[in-house]
């Protein structure tokens, strides 16, 4: 038997090449973490349910035997062309959903967009539009979202403006990637990679290899 010793170093002692690597490891720990975007998913429902859309959620088996529920939102990214998001859900028409949403979300314009065109299209069915949504295919983008509308006071009546409802289901899955991405890239930032690593007390080698 032997004992090796090893001079350990602080995320702020290390060379700036040591750093990246350390920052790299993090990120790397961080993209299998599937508890990443929970605040974002939360967040993301909340809205949903806001303007009439109940995003579905799907039992997740935890290591201590428990059970929690998470959004039923899936997504690729966020480097690669076909890079998307889409969810499975119900919608519809709730009473003065736009005017909440510019409410409690007055800065987002193109949520603001995307309530207001679904407001007038339950306008001109009477308020009874229901739109159900399923994910179908191999890929994970709005385009591979399957969304099917009807008449909730007669599913034989036709719906006006379909093809807008679909498209604002997938408009609202592409705002859905997008506060995604945004979050990303604030976790993935140097300077929130640097804070995490010193707040957790990470200790590494002189190379950045951590210990």
């Amino acid at each position: 038997m032997r004992t090796i010793e090893k001079v350990v170093y602080k995320f702020d002692e290390l060379s700036d090449d040591a750093k990246e690597k350390a920052r790299q490891w993090w990120r790397d720990c961080e993209n299998q973490d599937s508890s990443t975007f929970d605040f974002t998913y939360e967040d993301v429902a909340t809205i949903a349910e806001t303007f009439g859309l109940d995003i579905r959620t799907r039992p997740v088996k935890l290591m201590n035997g428990k059970v929690r529920y998470d959004p039923c939102i899936y997504f690729s990214g966020f480097s690669s062309q076909g890079d998307g998001a889409c969810f499975k859900g119900e919608y519809q028409y709730k009473a003065g959903a736009f005017k909440a949403i510019k409410t409690e979300y007055p800065k987002d314009e193109e949520l603001h967009r995307i309530v207001k065109v679904l407001q007038d299209l339950q306008k001109k069915n009477f308020y009874r539009i229901h739109c159900s949504m399923r994910h179908s295919g191999h890929y994970y983008h709005s385009g591979c979202m399957q969304v099917e509308c009807e008449n909730s006071f007669d599913s034989y009546l036709p719906v006006v403006g379909e093809d807008d409802f679909i498209q604002c289901m997938r408009d609202f899955a592409d705002w859905i990637y997008d506060r995604l991405e945004d979050e990303y890239n604030w976790i993935m930032s140097d300077e929130q990679v640097d804070e995490s690593i010193i707040a957790n007390e990470y200790e590494f080698t002189s190379e950045g290899e951590m210990i």
